[in-house]
């Protein structure tokens, strides 16, 4: 009696073991290496065929003649990408407040002729602490700085943010981005191809 309640049961737990633990994820994973090669494999970007980033995770920056990106709260370091979270700060938590004093400070000191309002997003972390993309008036607000201490035009960095810059999705969701560690490395590249030293 046992028996013939057991078999069944032990041929439905392999077979869903065969079917959901090995053939669904191997059909998955290579659905997606032939279709979303770059995007399956983390999105990478590779320099002298290393990999130095991957446009879905920030990194931090905070020499001035980069663009820095938005403030990670995740633990224990910055852009932790196992340890995905905000800091859950409410907008009257003295940590926060204090913490957003400093980033103002640190961002006027990288550039005290700049009185424009700086871009909310500069001073706060995202949700995920690990947002790679600054919004179109924070990277504005930083060109100047940029542009005076690598001996470029500002027209010439404008051209590098909008060429790494991303529209709303489907014209409707979201706000237009750009992406900190493309424009950075386009930034070092110029700097590279044309010898120009900063």
């Amino acid at each position: 009696m046992i028996r013939e309640h057991m078999r069944p049961a032990i041929v439905s737990f392999l077979l869903l073991t065969i079917i959901t633990g090995i053939l669904y994820p191997l059909s998955v994973t290579g659905i997606a290496q032939v279709l979303f090669r770059e995007r399956a494999n983390g999105s990478l970007i590779y320099r002298d065929e290393n990999p130095i980033g991957s446009l879905l995770i920030g990194q931090h920056f905070d020499d001035p003649k980069y663009f820095w990106g938005r403030i990670s709260s995740t633990s224990s370091v910055r852009f932790n990408a196992a340890s995905s979270s905000g800091s859950n700060l409410g907008p009257t938590n003295s940590v926060l407040t204090d913490a957003v004093k400093v980033r103002i400070e640190a961002l006027r000191a990288a550039d005290p002729d700049n009185t424009s309002t700086i871009p909310v997003d500069l001073v706060t972390s995202s949700a995920s602490g690990l947002d790679p993309h600054i919004s179109l008036a924070a990277a504005y607000y930083q060109i100047p700085r940029v542009a005076r201490l690598r001996g470029l035009s500002q027209e010439t960095v404008k051209s590098m943010v909008r060429k790494h810059s991303y529209n709303r999705f489907l014209g409707l969701i979201g706000e237009p981005v750009v992406n900190v560690l493309k424009v950075n490395l386009d930034l070092d590249s110029y700097k590279t191809e044309y010898n120009m030293d900063i």
